[in-house]
């Protein structure tokens, strides 16, 4: 199950009508003047609603030229109304671009941001190919092609013509090449066995993985190099070419798992180079290094035996960096920062200090990098050198992740449990920190920010903000029943009175070894609760990361162990304050947080009034040979049910929720998408089954269209009022019903 990623920013692509005729041309006019842009929301009461979170528009991919510090991105904006999504290209230029002072922030001023496009061809994935040239991708021939555009006057026109979408690419440092990356069919279809059934549905499948979060594997992304001459790329090679192999992996990897040398003469590609069952059950991915001129490709990490991602080159070219787990077959194994002399090909673990996952990376200089990681349910930027050594750079009740850098300035993109992302940035000159302990003391705000050092740069969704009031979150340590501590978050209704008393929510994370940190959903949305009238507990309990090595790992193999007690805890102890109201408790949660729900069900003893439990897993048995990534099954269960003799697996499907039924008694909210390949739909209508059967009231709410996530506008807000429809139906009182 994926650990680290939450709501990445989906795009839905809308066909782009090319013609000539009179016809034609006047349904491109109206699609024009249709274009999906920025959204201004209903908003009642200064309530954040549904629509709302739905109307902010949700960045993505930056891009900052190196020679300028102008900087492109991506805005993604949703129509509910046309249940689509658009997105479009922003700059914003340096106005000092000629009179650098490093030493002060106010040197680098930004114009407000300009549009570049404005058009349904889903405009995405920019990079600069020279300070007035920008590349990126457009369906606006009819397929995903990478495109040029003048920033100056905005003209632009197609690069590529490749025979299928182009999914991502990369420019070389010297910008004549270029790597795309483009799907190649790899497992043949019935229709290919038996060519007078060309429009048979079946598929024939003889080996695993046969399905991948939410498709059918026939096919794998492919990276290819080409050479961008005048208008348009040439020489395209397949460096793959006839190997069944992914690269990028799926399901979430991108152009970040591909690097250029500084000199240009060399690739360095990120690869799981197995098919089958081999490819269900391993991590194993290596780093390849591809010898351009000749095609002669190495394997850097034979002898690695976990992941090994996300290579970059430093800036002179000596060393690479990367990031890698130790053991096969163990996806939430910690993620450390690896460093290799290219030419002793020694390696080095960098990160030793950091006990938690470095989650991404940049080269500052040739002799140090910038990365972000979680301690203590805080995503902050950190600087590291080849020794070791480590400065905690970033402050404040804030998620960090790095996006790019200029000069001595860093930007990062910055969210917390009550606001969506925005860029910032900071001049590392003006940084005067070092690394220590996190303590028990949490800064709301960012003194840095308040000082000037922190800037932020861009204000997508500050109409949306002026407009609603949000609730307030603090950070609370609480004691576990073994003794230790545990950080939780609670999220305040807005205009908290400590003098009412309050439905509360126990919060259950997925993952299951995702952390806790200052995250926002567009989905699991705290301040969309919290302007409901509910308080929320989110704790960071066993089995997550930020809390050290042995926290993050007392999970697998005991499902129904300590991180229950832990949640447990957590409600218990905050249900002490006299503002919550102890008789209308709810618990809710998805992926692993859905098993909890499920389990927790079977175990509360009469704590909560309602359960919601979305993507869950219901019956473990079922789990270990319905999700794709057997690897996952095997390390978290401990191994399959059939084997009596192993210890930890029996224990995990002892504690499987299906076996605690007969002890459910309060209404519970099922809900699941029937593309989820990760968690299957059938464990959604078990779970409904069963409480029906039971007596126990419950809804069934499924997707036949979804993932594990909510993609589409409509459906979101579906989940919106179904998920608060509930929780209101079972949890507050007329006279709080009233009060909405």
């Amino acid at each position: 199950m994926n650990k680290n990623l939450r709501d990445i920013v989906i795009i839905m692509s809308a066909v782009g009508l090319v013609s000539c005729n009179d016809s034609t041309d006047k349904i491109m006019s109206k699609e024009k003047q249709d274009v999906i842009g920025k959204q201004s929301p209903n908003i009642q009461n200064r309530q954040f609603s549904a629509e709302a979170l739905w109307g902010m528009g949700r960045i993505g991919n930056i891009s900052v030229e190196e020679s300028t510090g102008n900087i492109a991105y991506q805005v993604t904006y949703y129509s509910v109304e046309k249940n689509k999504s658009n997105t479009e290209l922003f700059l914003l230029k340096n106005k000092e671009i000629d009179n650098v002072n490093r030493d002060k922030i106010d040197t680098i001023r930004y114009d407000d941001a300009l549009e570049l496009t404005k058009s349904n061809y889903h405009e995405s994935d920019c990079e600069w190919l020279d300070k007035e040239q920008l590349l990126y991708l457009s369906n606006e021939s009819g397929s995903s092609q990478i495109w040029v555009m003048d920033i100056k006057n905005k003209s632009r026109r197609q690069l590529s013509n490749f025979e299928n979408d182009i999914e991502g690419f990369k420019i070389s440092p010297n910008k004549s090449k270029i790597i795309f990356i483009s799907q190649v069919k790899t497992i043949p279809q019935a229709k290919d066995k038996y060519a007078d059934l060309p429009l048979t549905s079946g598929r024939i499948i003889d080996d695993l993985m046969y399905k991948h979060w939410d498709e059918w594997m026939e096919s794998a992304p492919h990276p290819y190099i080409a050479y961008i001459e005048g208008n348009s790329i040439t020489n395209v090679k397949d460096i793959l070419e006839g190997e069944p192999y992914e690269c990028p992996m799926k399901p979430f990897g991108g152009v970040e798992q591909i690097c250029w040398s500084p000199d240009n003469k060399y690739i360095v590609y990120t690869c799981r180079k197995k098919v089958g069952l081999e490819y269900a059950i391993s991590t194993n991915s290596d780093l390849y290094l591809y010898d351009i001129e000749s095609g002669i490709t190495t394997n850097l990490t034979e002898e690695m035996m976990g992941y090994d991602t996300n290579p970059q080159f430093s800036p002179d070219g000596k060393h690479l960096a990367w990031l890698s787990m130790e053991r096969d077959g163990y996806e939430s194994d910690q993620n450390r920062l690896f460093v290799m002399d290219i030419e002793t090909l020694e390696k080095q673990f960098i990160s030793y200090q950091f006990d938690s996952n470095v989650d991404e990376f940049i080269w500052y200089d040739n002799n140090s990098l910038i990365f972000s990681g979680v301690w203590h349910a805080l995503c902050h930027l950190y600087k590291i050198d080849l020794s070791g050594s480590i400065k905690e750079l970033t402050d404040g009740q804030y998620d960090y992740s790095i996006v790019g850098k200029y000069k001595n300035y860093i930007y990062t993109l910055r969210h917390s449990m009550r606001e969506a992302n925005e860029l910032f940035m900071f001049n590392l000159n003006n940084i005067d920190t070092k690394y220590e302990a996190k303590t028990d003391e949490y800064l709301i705000e960012s003194k840095l920010e308040k000082e000037g050092i922190l800037k932020q740069i861009t204000f997508e969704n500050k109409h949306i903000y002026d407009n609603v009031d949000l609730g307030n979150v603090e950070p609370r340590w609480q004691k576990t029943t073994d003794g230790k501590r545990m950080l939780t978050w609670i999220i305040y209704p807005p205009h908290f009175d400590p003098q009412k008393k309050y439905p509360t929510l126990l919060y259950c994370e997925g993952g299951p070894q995702s952390p806790v940190s200052q995250f926002w959903s567009y989905r699991w949305n705290f301040m969309r609760m919290a302007a409901h009238g509910y308080i929320i507990v989110a704790p960071n309990r066993r089995g997550l990361p930020g809390f050290g090595k042995e926290w993050n790992e007392e999970i697998s193999g005991d499902y129904g162990g300590q991180c229950m007690k832990d949640y447990l805890s957590a409600i218990d102890e905050f249900s002490q304050e006299p503002f919550v109201d102890k008789e209308h408790l709810g618990c809710v949660g998805a992926s692993f947080g859905g098993y909890s729900v499920y389990w927790l069900a079977g175990h509360h003893n009469g704590r909560f009034k309602a359960f919601i439990a979305h993507d869950g897993i219901f019956n473990m048995e079922m789990q270990y040979l319905e999700t794709e990534e057997k690897w996952f099954a095997n390390w978290d269960m401990g191994g399959p049910y059939w084997d009596k003799n192993n210890k930890i697996a029996q224990r995990t499907f002892a504690n499987s929720p299906h076996l605690f039924v007969d002890k459910w008694d309060t209404p519970i909210l099922c809900i699941h998408g029937e593309k989820d390949y990760r968690i299957l739909a059938n464990q959604a209508m078990a779970a409904f089954d069963a409480a029906k059967l039971r007596g126990v009231p419950a809804e069934l709410l499924i997707f036949p269209d979804e993932n594990h996530w909510v993609l589409k506008p409509q459906n979101g807000i579906l989940w919106q009022r179904e998920f608060i429809g509930w929780l209101d139906r079972w949890l507050k009182s007329d006279d709080n019903k009233e009060k909405e």
